[in-house]
């Protein structure tokens, strides 16, 4: 019997084929996807331009977006992975009195990535020299959103005499992970694997495809793209390193201090209900001994809010913010409080 009607060569001829041909699929369908994700970001950003400046910072770009007059300047500073249109509810209102900005850490947004590690100190000192290259003086108030919170708090403790004051939003606790139930810490592994798969699916325009990026095209155009998922799955993995330099920061002295916290009584959406209750109580904890960092602070707990404040409730946001800007106004010279 010859080699080319041997059956055993035959099939062996035909898995070849077959597995050929998957592979060419395979190629052809991620190709396909890189193309439409990279026409769609296009799009997307062409439509809704970036708002604000994009400055140099050590070689790569960062993105700022200051608006008002006045001062001191409110520095906001967003959570984990968002990008500064978590902010877009609260900024109009704080520029009717002070100057406020929003900005793009590295690799978010409309921010070019960065060489550098992504902890805490490193994303502090990068928004100090985003600060200082823009021309944007101090004295500052800083507002940080849950890890927002251990960046600012780092900024204060490498620049103290630039800080007027803080406001705290659902701010991330350097001990939080310790103090949570074990269950939410597993949780937490379930969440670091579904960020690695965004960030590898997103190139291939599957998180868009699957609806991920949502109907609203400004933040489509702010937030889906490769680079910001790079960057949230990097903050995320960095997030222990980060806690542990925001844990040396120490007090704040007697600066104006606003600390408003999530309403206790809204579950947040992926948490099991066994879980509510311990996680909640070592939040509130948690919350309390952040209003105690100043000698000057306020402790607000936002009824009917989740944890991104500033969406469910921006009115409470600027309130707070507004108070810790009187207050960073006060004493003026020659002149006494009321």
């Amino acid at each position: 019997m010859s080699a080319t009607t041997n059956p055993r060569a035959s099939a062996r001829s035909w898995r070849r084929i077959i597995v050929r041909s998957l592979v060419l699929l395979v190629v052809l369908l991620a190709t396909a996807g890189f193309i439409y994700e990279n026409i769609s970001e296009a799009r997307d950003r062409r439509f809704n331009p970036m708002p604000g400046q994009l400055i140099d910072v050590g070689g790569h770009g960062m993105h700022i977006n200051c608006t008002g007059q006045g001062s001191p300047i409110v520095i906001l500073d967003s959570g984990l992975g968002d990008s500064y249109i978590s902010w877009h509810k609260v900024q109009p209102q704080i520029a009717q009195f002070t100057r406020v900005c929003s900005y793009d850490r590295a690799g978010l947004g409309y921010s070019d990535p960065s060489p550098r590690p992504r902890t805490s100190k490193v994303m502090a000192e990068e928004l100090h020299a985003l600060l200082h290259n823009a021309g944007i003086v101090p004295p500052y108030i800083l507002a940080g959103h849950s890890m927002g919170g251990y960046n600012v708090r780092l900024f204060a403790s490498l620049s103290r005499s630039e800080v007027a004051g803080m406001v705290l939003l659902d701010a991330s606790h350097p001990e939080q992970q310790k103090r949570f139930p074990q269950a939410l810490n597993d949780l937490d592994k379930t969440w670091l694997r579904e960020q690695e798969f965004l960030e590898f699916s997103m190139p291939f325009g599957i998180p868009r495809l699957l609806g991920f990026c949502g109907k609203d095209a400004e933040v489509r155009a702010a937030d889906c793209n490769f680079h910001s998922a790079q960057e949230g799955f990097a903050e995320l993995r960095a997030f222990p390193e980060s806690a542990a330099q925001t844990a040396t920061t120490g007090a704040l002295g007697d600066i104006p201090l606003a600390v408003l916290s999530h309403d206790p009584d809204r579950p947040e959406p992926d948490l099991p209900e066994d879980l509510l209750k311990p996680t909640n109580e070592a939040w509130q904890q948690m919350q309390d001994e952040l209003a105690h960092l100043s000698t000057q602070s306020t402790h607000v707990i936002a009824n009917n809010s989740g944890h991104y404040i500033q969406l469910d409730r921006p009115d409470l946001v600027i309130e707070a913010v507004h108070k810790v800007v009187d207050e960073a106004r006060w004493p003026a010279p020659g002149a006494t409080k009321p």
